[in-house]
């Protein structure tokens, strides 16, 4: 670790509180001897190994930018504030991922989910499930160990079902509580413990909106860092078309068909948003709007 750390060609990509510095559309990555590296101890992950050589996580959280843009527009479903750092002026700032994961390439985004995700991690399971002492970062920062017991604990990834739920010409789309109004999105729900796939796509459909549900095929998969969900992608037969909304879970469902849904992804329906760029949701639907789950 040292001798990775050390190499010229090692590059740093920083967090702060969750957010990445970017620099328009590319990840920043830091040389070891950046200013915003060499002069921060804040704890660090090995993110992995490229060609050029091993890419390192920063988490310079401590970091107080003074208030800098710290609101969160929306009621707080989404932070478009940025927090420009003195020691990193020539970058655009530290950016919330979902403002900018879209433009960052397959291997940038890959880079910041982990990042995120297991910063995330550590944040929230600093003390020992086992005895509560506080336990220490090992292995790289893909492991915390407790110094009172010797319990090893591991980065968890909880497994999520999202559903494109269809009935002929239309599907079932959920707009949650605290959604900004107009967002909707494929239903989803985490996964218990013990339940096949097939089965929490039946259950969660039919917890939220009382829709029963038939046939169930596995489509595609998406790692989602907010904080450290696996996206379980999959199409939904329903067999029954009244809804009965559970409030706690959702603030409004309703079936869409394929005309209304193209109107909205062209933009031409400002009272139905479809899911964001980048969002498996959005995967899903504009496959299904082409004809291409098969």
């Amino acid at each position: 670790m040292r001798r990775l750390r050390a190499a010229p060609v090692a590059r740093v990509v920083a967090f702060w509180r969750g957010k990445v510095l970017v620099r328009g559309n590319d990840l920043v990555r830091l040389r070891p001897d950046h200013p915003l590296v060499r002069d921060h101890a804040g704890p660090e992950i090995l993110l992995g190994c490229e060609r050029s050589g091993a890419v390192f996580a920063l988490d310079l959280s401590d970091w107080d930018p003074a208030g800098d843009g710290e609101a969160l527009p929306d009621g707080g479903f989404f932070d478009g504030s940025v927090q420009r750092h003195p020691l990193a002026a020539d970058c655009d700032g530290f950016a919330d991922l979902r403002s900018c994961m879209t433009r960052l390439s397959a291997r940038d985004a890959e880079l910041a989910a982990t990042g995120r995700s297991l910063f995330a991690w550590h944040r929230s399971h600093r003390f020992c499930a086992c005895c509560g002492m506080e336990s220490r970062m090992v292995q790289a920062g893909w492991q915390r160990l407790c110094p009172g017991c010797s319990a090893p604990h591991f980065p968890r990834t909880d497994p999520v079902v999202i559903m494109l739920v269809t009935r002929g010409n239309r599907t079932l789309l959920g707009r949650g509580v605290g959604w900004p109004e107009g967002m909707f999105s494929c239903l989803a729900g985490f996964m218990e413990p013990g339940e096949p796939i097939e089965a929490a796509v039946r259950r969660e459909v039919l917890e939220e909106t009382g829709v029963r549900v038939g046939r169930v095929d596995y489509l595609a998969s998406q790692p989602w860092a907010f904080p450290s969900s696996l996206m379980i992608g999959c199409h939904a037969r329903a067999e029954s078309d009244a809804i009965t909304l559970d409030p706690a879970e959702l603030q409004e469902a309703q079936w869409i068909t394929r005309e209304d849904l193209a109107a909205a992804f062209a933009g031409d329906r400002p009272d139905l948003l479809p899911a964001r760029r980048g969002a498996i949701a959005q995967f899903l639907l504009s496959n299904w709007l082409a004809d291409r789950l098969n």
